[in-house]
């Protein structure tokens, strides 16, 4: 299993787990034309913690903290 982390992008989380689209499209993560940054620097840019949308995210994958 690959470990997702703040350093992941937006690209790579959608690659392995298309699934996710929607849960970041709900937090305001821009899954498109901001897909090249970094899952902080896209919650960063959505106005939200990045450590919290990581944390949603891996609940949301059912992946254990």
């Amino acid at each position: 299993m690959v470990e997702l982390n703040l350093k992941t992008t937006v690209n790579e989380v959608l690659q392995r787990h298309p699934e996710a689209v929607s849960l970041l499209n709900e937090m305001g993560i821009d899954t498109c034309c901001g897909g090249a940054d970094s899952l902080e620097e896209a919650a960063r840019q959505a106005g939200k913690n990045p450590e919290e949308v990581l944390k949603d995210l891996l609940a949301f994958l059912g992946w254990e903290g």
